[in-house]
């Protein structure tokens, strides 16, 4: 099973990841975004809901997303190209989208505020 993470990470914790990545040492997929309120700008409730609909069920064209979350094309279609620019979702070479995963994790922690 293969499984992503989206996490909330600052930009040292990401560059200290990749440099141990280049070392051979296996970080796992992720998904870093800089702070809790761009993750959820961006997985606002109709694209999770969009996410949980895709995950381990493979390609599919919009019009298919569409109709498993009984949301209009055009709306998911937005939504859709907000998760490509994000990186979350890809695009395969006939057009489909794909949410390659199996499983996702979500990771950050709340703390109180200074």
């Amino acid at each position: 099973m293969s499984t992503v993470t989206l996490s909330v990470a600052k930009r040292e914790d990401v560059t200290r990841r990749a440099l141990a990545a280049f070392e051979g040492k296996k970080q796992g997929d992720r998904i870093t975004f800089t702070s809790v309120e761009l993750l959820w700008q961006t997985l606002t409730g109709k694209r999770w809901a969009l996410l949980k609909a895709m995950t381990g069920q493979g390609a599919m064209s919009i019009r298919e997303a569409a109709r498993r979350v009984a949301r209009d094309v055009k709306s998911v279609h937005r939504d859709v190209h907000v998760l490509l620019d994000a990186g979350i979702l890809d695009r395969t070479e006939d057009g489909k989208i794909i949410f390659p995963y199996d499983a996702v994790h979500v990771d950050f922690t709340l703390t109180a505020a200074a």
